[in-house]
């Protein structure tokens, strides 16, 4: 029998005690020393040794915003907002400019008399609103097609819009969004409804996990950081 003490609390048949017949350790020979690689160190478990339950070493990190598509980071509502208020006012000026321009040239029926003026006046007031019109309805689908999604507010704002199928934006899908569901679609809504179709689809993306308007339902697009 060996006359090697025991570990206190451990004896000769416990599975973690050093038991009777272990073998001697032998020692590296000289210059094998750092020869032998180490095992690999165990991972730390907050102290425990089968994995540790969820939520006790400490709580999970912020995995950030949520993301449409797997690359683009959801744009916030604010900058949604920011963006079509910079955009209104680019149209807004822009039809400003071509009501001045359209007035100023039909004038000249002032030299002829008062009566052909004030008629002039009337017809190139007329095809200005109908100008600034047919503007306003392509200003964003022709800067989204070449831009791929934005205009000249979401630049500014840093946001663009996306298809959530990944494909590019195009002129159509542009007009479908812009035009048919936005200006047509919710404009008739909201006529019929005290301004209330309007006011929740501009709500909507507050609320949603997607950050999404209601016209972004009937298209399927996701506006995004840029």
């Amino acid at each position: 029998m060996s006359d090697r003490p025991q570990e206190p609390g451990l004896t000769s048949g416990d599975p973690l005690g050093p038991g009777q017949d272990e073998p001697p350790r032998q020692s590296a020979a000289p210059g094998e020393e750092g020869s032998r690689t180490a095992a690999p160190p165990r991972e730390y478990g907050g102290g425990y040794t089968t994995p540790a339950p969820p939520g006790a070493i400490g709580p999970p990190g912020y995995a950030g915003p949520p993301v449409a598509s797997g690359r683009y980071a959801l744009a916030g509502w604010w900058s949604r907002v920011g963006a079509a208020i910079i955009d209104g006012l680019i149209i807004g000026v822009g039809a400003l400019l071509i009501l001045v321009l359209f007035g100023a040239v039909f004038s000249v029926g002032f030299f002829a008399s008062d009566d052909a003026g004030i008629a002039s006046v009337v017809v190139g007031l007329v095809l200005g609103s109908l100008a600034v019109a047919i503007v306003s309805l392509l200003y964003a689908p022709l800067m989204m097609a070449r831009t791929n999604g934005k205009t000249l507010g979401r630049m500014a704002l840093g946001i663009r819009v996306v298809r959530a199928n990944g494909k590019p934006m195009t002129f159509g899908v542009a007009m479908l969004r812009e035009v048919a569901v936005k200006a047509l679609l919710f404009g008739i809504l909201s006529s019929l409804t005290a301004g209330l179709a309007s006011l929740a689809d501009v709500l909507w993306p507050l609320w949603d996990d997607e950050n999404r308007a209601l016209h972004d339902f009937v298209v399927d697009t996701r506006v995004v950081r840029d």
